[in-house]
């Protein structure tokens, strides 16, 4: 494997003289690895398993369109090849940013960290999308309307959970709390890229003086209302921490009198989808957990 990389290396960037080549995480998608060289900065060299290789295209879209507002916070893409093109595997090279995932770092003052965090993703909300949709190199299935959009994606992650053989009481709370509350899906008027996983894992930060040095994996990314992005981080990393919470609308800056019912029914969204995922790849251990967290929103 490593005289691959040195050969994908060597024909993005000609001349690197490679000390070190370490994997890194890359979870079910894709192979990860640093490239460290002797006399330039260290690279990331991202495989793509054949049947997620559309995700490729996807990526360099995604940070292509973040690039000018985002400029270094983001990887820069140094260069990107599909399968068959010189090697059998699609492969894409990117810049490494500096810092640890937040996911393994303990600020002592959370509150600053998720202000940054909160800047950060007003940022991406700049950056306004034709249409509501799922993102690849372009919307997918695209709607006009949230109302449309997010029906569409709670009715696909029911019948899942109920192919999956969840709850069915529990499918019928969420059901009818959906519809209770959908109102709230007209509220948004126009759709933002959202980064659709900016979690702890995803940020990184400087240790030395907890300033966010940037953020990484925008394969999840959508066209959607910005708030579904609030509700994922609360979802996946701030769990009832209103030190986080605080510090991310804080430095959000302004939002809708709505965000919170907003926010609430867009946590139930992921938290479904989540069930949904971990379900169908056989990772049992987090669904009661999970569950309890939608029992939690529709039965309070």
């Amino acid at each position: 494997m490593n005289d691959q990389v040195e050969a994908m290396t060597e024909k993005a960037c000609p001349g690197s003289a490679i000390a070190e080549i370490l994997p890194r995480s890359g979870g079910q998608l894709s192979t990860v690895f640093e490239v460290r060289r002797t006399a330039a900065a260290p690279l990331i060299l991202k495989l793509y398993e054949p049947e997620w290789a559309w995700k490729q295209a996807k990526e360099v879209h995604v940070y292509e369109l973040l690039a000018p507002e985002l400029g270094d916070a983001i990887p820069r893409v140094i260069h990107h090849e599909p399968a068959g093109d010189t090697f059998d595997t699609a492969f894409t090279v990117l810049t490494k940013l500096d810092g640890v995932p937040l996911s393994e770092a303990e600020p002592a003052d959370w509150k600053s960290v998720y202000t940054q965090l909160g800047a950060l993703l007003q940022r991406i909300h700049r950056i306004p999308q034709p249409a509501y949709g799922y993102l690849t190199d372009e919307v997918l299935e695209p709607l006009p309307g949230n109302t449309d959009y997010m029906r569409r994606q709670f009715a696909k992650k029911l019948g899942e959970f109920e192919a999956l053989q969840g709850d069915p009481a529990l499918q019928s709370d969420i059901s009818q709390y959906v519809e209770q509350h959908a109102g709230l899906f007209a509220n948004n008027a126009a759709p933002t890229l959202c980064h659709n996983d900016f979690h702890e894992g995803n940020v990184l930060v400087d240790p030395s003086t907890w300033q966010v040095t940037g953020f990484i994996d925008v394969e999840n990314a959508i066209a959607a209302d910005p708030l579904m992005d609030l509700a994922k981080t609360q979802a996946y990393s701030i769990w009832g921490n209103a030190d986080k919470l605080a510090g991310l609308v804080d430095g959000y800056g302004e939002l809708p009198a709505d965000w919170r019912e907003r926010t609430t029914l867009y946590r139930l969204y992921h938290s479904l989808e989540l069930w949904d995922w971990f379900k169908s790849i056989g990772t049992v251990d987090p669904l009661d957990s999970i569950a309890a967290d939608l029992a939690k929103i529709v039965r309070t």
